[in-house]
């Protein structure tokens, strides 16, 4: 089942929290340099107003059709994993699986006998 849509707070998993921009954090005016307060406050609320217009009408005029082609990408990267990915994973784990044994046994057969005989040789030395 589909979960509600939040139309409040619309970015719960905080991905969005490094740009989380305010007035004070671009334009600061430190002790001893102020401009004169009418000016002050008609910036901030100049910035404040451009930034919302400016968000306000790109995602009125491209929202839609971003989401669209990201909805599509996430779908088509969906699709590329469960119908191709995924199955290749699993033809390479099988495949790897029986070279693995291959090795396995070539090493076993090459190796046993010269780590048996260096075994014999060492457990006869006594110190």
């Amino acid at each position: 089942m589909a979960a509600e849509l939040d139309m409040v707070n619309r970015d719960p998993n905080d991905i969005n929290d490094h740009i989380k921009v305010q007035f004070e954090d671009i334009l600061a005016e430190p002790e001893g340099v102020h401009s004169i307060d009418c000016v002050w406050s008609n910036s901030y609320k100049c910035f404040n107003g451009c930034k919302n217009f400016c968000y306000t009408f790109m995602t009125l005029c491209c929202g839609i059709c971003i989401a669209a082609e990201w909805g599509c990408e996430f779908g088509y990267i969906a699709f590329l994993h469960i119908w191709h990915i995924t199955p290749c994973f699993k033809l390479l784990e099988i495949n790897c699986g029986c070279i693995q044994k291959l090795y396995g046994m070539c090493i076993h057969c090459c190796m046993d006998p010269c780590v048996e005989g260096c075994a014999t040789l060492f457990s006869r030395r006594k110190d």
